[in-house]
């Protein structure tokens, strides 16, 4: 009897074993005591690789902010997926990094994996935007296309960005419009663009930035659940962005936030919910750039 039982634990144990983490590929701080850490962010606690996917694989609606140019945070993005899939059925993924007129692309590509063919140059048929590096989201876009559950846009696209900075349109709710909250996002602005642009433009991105939360929100809300969001930093923190939005739609309950954050990052409990740190990538000087490119006020990409 004891025999057979340890054979039950042992195969209970293989069908729930996780796979691989991945190997770090950012150069900075490889040697930083914190490097790999997740901790749970309310008790302090430090938790396991197997203890997050659990506490993951609990919650309806994942919500999960990145560095966009980190490749750590690309890898362990998939392996989320991978590892949750252990635990439950995964209900869908939605992307920022996918704007609505592309849904119709997404859809038929993965028509076309389910039916055994493997579809090539998918940057041009998913008609891949290029300020989303190709090399950094396509292990996680052709992942998602070959599984069972829908991949969703869950962006504006660039025609309600025009309309939305030429109008201004009001943002229903109290979580979403708090002083606290748009005084933040002001600041953010201000910062993201080096002290180039006008204080009189500034409303203007900031209703932008609120409405791309918003749309996120609510694609989250309408998605098959467990949904998992990937999507900047910024955009899924606690105290100013969608998840707030989802307080004034009344789907906040049972929603977890997860910050991947590099070595050296300072993450509030009220950010989020739990933080993994990664190695960090050489830091640019983004200001730079932007001087040299001399247009700041450009309306299509948050900060």
């Amino acid at each position: 009897m004891r025999f057979l039982l340890l054979i039950g634990m042992a195969l209970f144990a293989a069908c729930h074993s996780l796979p691989p983490l991945p190997a770090w590929q950012a150069p900075e701080g490889r040697q930083d005591a914190e490097l790999g850490v997740i901790r749970d962010l309310r008790s302090g606690a430090t938790l396991t690789p197997n203890q997050l996917v659990e506490r993951l694989a609990r919650s309806p609606r994942v919500l999960v902010g990145e560095q966009h140019d980190n490749p750590d945070h690309h890898a362990l993005q998939v392996w989320l997926l991978q590892a949750m899939a252990e635990r439950r059925r995964q209900g869908s993924l939605l992307l920022e990094m996918l704007q609505p007129d592309q849904q119709v692309r997404v859809d038929a590509l993965k028509a076309e994996f389910a039916a055994g063919r493997e579809p090539q140059a998918l940057p041009e048929r998913l008609a891949w935007q290029k300020g989303w590096d190709w090399a950094q989201y396509g292990p996680l876009v052709r992942y998602a296309l070959t599984q069972p559950y829908p991949l969703l846009a869950a962006n504006l696209d660039s025609q309600e960005i025009r309309r939305i900075y030429a109008e201004r349109p009001t943002l229903e709710g109290r979580a979403s419009t708090a002083a606290s909250v748009q005084e933040a996002l002001l600041a953010q602005i201000g910062a993201s663009h080096c002290g180039m642009l006008p204080k009189s433009q500034w409303p203007a991105m900031l209703a932008v930035q609120q409405q791309r939360d918003r749309r996120m929100a609510e694609r989250l809300l309408a998605a098959p659940a467990p949904a998992l969001l990937v999507a900047g930093a910024y955009h899924v923190r606690r105290d100013q962005g969608v998840p707030r939005h989802l307080m004034d739609l009344g789907g906040e309950p049972g929603s977890l936030v997860l910050l991947l954050a590099e070595i050296g990052s300072r993450v509030r409990a009220d950010e989020a919910d739990l933080v993994w740190f990664t190695p960090g990538v050489e830091k640019k000087d983004y200001c730079a750039d932007m001087r040299a490119k001399k247009d700041p006020a450009e309306p299509g990409r948050k900060p």
